[in-house]
């Protein structure tokens, strides 16, 4: 049975773009794997086909629905219960050699596109998503990401390729990880969103995103909570004109 790679998509004209190409092309030819782009779209419940929604506690741009995504994801799942479901997010953790190797051996991948703002964390935390991220930098959506990740678990695939991949290691740069996101419905298959978030007031949502972010920071990447609080300290020092503690 073929190593099989579902990707749930705003874009699915985009696939298999260039995994149709060199190994990873000959690899899907010979049926090595296979790959099925789903329309998020596709889910939406309304005549406009709908999929995001402005974020409670406010801010620039727009958040995909939870309702939406879960149902692309679980019609994905139903062709592979088996297979890990991944959302491709600047805030998950670094892919690396060892995740990689993980998933190419598992029966295959269902990985979620990110656009805008992102995600309602609901769906998220409802799912058990594992959040991947390809590196310290931003793109359009997760399109991209996904096809670094498929690529290079294609590779390892049993005869793409005569040799093992060499180990590679990526890491952030200073700074935080984001905070979650939340849109409407404002409850959701009995999850709510945080009640400062529906509050209006501006203050105390900044305040929930900062510790939020700061904790997620703290969680998930010990090394870049260190960094942000050397950065910190040194810029503290600075304005008090002495020098930071070592």
């Amino acid at each position: 049975m073929s190593w099989h790679a579902s990707v749930l998509t705003l874009f699915p004209e985009m696939f298999p773009g260039p995994l149709g190409h060199s190994l990873a092309g000959k690899a899907l030819r010979d049926g090595r794997w296979r790959l099925d782009a789903i329309d998020i779209r596709n889910f939406a419940t309304d005549r406009h086909r709908t999929v995001d929604d402005t974020p409670f506690g406010g801010g620039a741009g727009m958040v995909l629905r939870p309702d939406v995504v879960d149902a692309a994801c679980g019609a994905a799942l139903a062709e592979g219960p088996d297979r890990p479901l991944v959302f491709l997010t600047p805030r998950g953790r670094t892919l690396d050699q060892a995740m990689v190797r993980e998933f190419a051996a598992a029966p295959g991948l269902v990985l979620l596109c990110g656009r805008y703002e992102g995600i309602d964390q609901r769906v998220i935390e409802a799912r058990g998503m594992r959040e991947v991220s390809i590196g310290d930098y931003v793109l359009s959506g997760g399109e991209p990401a996904a096809m670094v990740l498929l690529d290079a678990c294609i590779r390892l695939l049993p005869g793409v390729m005569g040799a093992a991949a060499s180990a590679e290691e990526e890491s952030f740069s200073a700074g935080l990880l984001e905070y979650p996101h939340y849109t409407r419905p404002a409850e959701w298959n009995g999850r709510r969103v945080p009640d400062v978030l529906l509050s209006g007031h501006h203050a105390e949502v900044a305040k929930w995103r900062r510790e939020e972010a700061e904790r997620i920071t703290r969680e998930r990447r010990p090394d870049l909570w260190a960094k942000h609080q050397q950065t910190h300290a040194a810029g503290a020092a600075a304005i008090a004109g002495r020098p930071a503690a070592a």
